[in-house]
C-alpha cells in the first residue's frame, strides 16, 4: 500500500503543537519503504484549515504529538488516519518506526 504521511515539523523535528508547526513534511511511501520527503510550509494557523488543507495535498495518514479532537474528527471525516502521542524524533525516524511497528505512541498532549 503507498501512502503519504503527513508529520508537523520545526526545526527538522515532530513539533508536538500540530496547529502551530512552521512546515509539514511530506512522506512518501512504497512498498514500505520511504520514498521521498518534501517539506511543505504551513499556512497561518486557522482553526479547521489544516485538516483539509492536507487531504488537499494527498495526506493519507498524520503522525502527530498532540492534536484537538476537532482537527482528528476533520481528517477522519477526509478518510485520512490520525496517529498522536508520537515523540520528537525527525520524520524520517518517526514513519520508519510506524512501518516496522516499533514506534511507541503515548496519550494525546493537546488539551483543546
Amino acid at each position: 500500500m503507498n501512502r503519504q504521511i503527513a508529520i508537523p515539523t520545526s526545526g527538522g523535528m515532530l513539533d508536538g503543537h500540530f496547529g502551530h508547526c512552521k512546515q509539514f513534511a511530506m512522506v512518501e511511501v512504497e512498498n514500505r519503504q520511504i520514498k521521498s520527503i518534501t517539506y511543505l510550509d504551513a499556512p497561518p494557523h486557522q482553526p479547521g484549515l489544516l485538516p483539509p488543507w492536507l487531504a488537499e495535498r494527498g495526506a493519507t495518514d498524520v503522525i502527530a504529538g498532540g492534536m484537538g479532537q476537532r482537527a482528528i474528527d476533520l481528517f477522519n471525516e477526509s478518510g485520512v488516519n490520525v496517529f498522536v502521542g508520537a515523540p520528537a524524533l525527525s520524520p524520517e525516524d518517526l514513519v520508519n518506526g510506524f512501518l516496522k511497528e516499533t514506534l511507541t505512541f503515548s496519550a494525546n498532549y493537546c488539551d483543546h
